[in-house]
């Protein structure tokens, strides 16, 4: 391979994904933010209402935004690389395993800038603890009063342990419908094509996590972490508690806006990525 195709393949695997991941991730949070806080309230411990009901549903964009991006590049850097390395080492019909172990292994390093992010902008959505106004004063002030585990990665295995399966379902399926909609459009596929694909792998794969979404969402909106308590903020504790006083119908809360935000979330998502990295390969390709 001469210098050319290495620079090319360089800027094809890496630098490709991270633009079009950030840009990606910025476009869907601005599109589905409303939805998002909406969703978070009615999960909220204290109740639609209380949490901030139909007002202030921009509350934190900027928060989510600024994490976003580089979260969003981080794990599609990741994700392409580690299906380039690979896939060549698997028989065809196991390249989904590939997918399932690259979403999973990836999902775990975007928790990394995902969960302080969340913990921002979950508190300013449902104004919990949220006298000081910047990210970073909260933050600081989660670090000050309980640490880095407990107070600025508080929620990160809930989030691990609802992400996980969540890519595992989504990424693999967006992969599949691709792979379908390219055997009946002679190998092509369109940027629209693949949003659509990820709105119903997306749709999907929100739904049947909704339980796990639930559980993260109490556990980071929790005011106290005391040594007392720390037993009663873990997945299965959480969960128990809802199907004791809501039943199976608790355990489910915000999903309608939950299917409904990843839905266009993922048509937006995953048609941008394309899209973006269609317009930077084919301009890089011209340079």
């Amino acid at each position: 391979m001469d210098a050319a195709e290495k620079t090319q393949t360089y800027k094809s695997l890496y630098l490709s994904p991270i633009i079009a991941g950030g840009v990606a991730g910025v476009t869907v949070v601005t599109a589905i933010y409303p939805l998002d806080t909406l969703k978070t309230r009615l999960q909220a411990a204290q109740g639609f209402k209380k949490a901030g009901g139909f007002r202030g549903v921009y509350k934190g964009l900027l928060t989510l935004a600024t994490g976003s991006a580089p979260m969003n590049s981080l794990f599609f850097v990741s994700y392409e690389a580690t299906k380039s390395f690979c896939e060549p080492l698997v028989a065809p019909q196991y390249v989904p395993v590939v997918h399932m172990f690259a979403a999973s292994f990836c999902e775990v390093l975007a928790c990394l800038i995902r969960v302080p992010t969340e913990i921002v902008k979950q508190r300013k959505q449902t104004y919990v603890g949220t006298k000081s106004k910047s990210a970073l004063s909260i933050l600081a002030n989660a670090y000050k009063t309980e640490g880095i585990r407990r107070g600025v990665y508080r929620g990160f295995s809930s989030t691990v342990l609802r992400d996980l399966p969540f890519s595992f379902i989504e990424l693999p399926t967006w992969e599949l419908l691709k792979t379908m909609v390219r055997e009946h459009n002679n190998g092509e596929i369109t940027s629209f094509q693949s949003g659509i694909c990820g709105s119903i792998a997306g749709g999907f794969a929100a739904g049947v996590t909704t339980p796990l979404d639930l559980a993260k969402t109490r556990i980071m909106l929790a005011d106290t972490l005391s040594d007392n308590k720390l037993h009663k903020l873990r997945i299965s504790s959480v969960l128990a508690d809802i199907y004791v006083s809501a039943g199976v119908r608790g355990l489910f809360a915000g999903i309608t806006p939950r299917i409904s935000m990843v839905m266009i979330g993922g048509f937006f998502f995953f048609g941008m990525y394309e899209e973006t990295k269609r317009v930077f390969e084919e301009y890089v390709g011209e340079r």
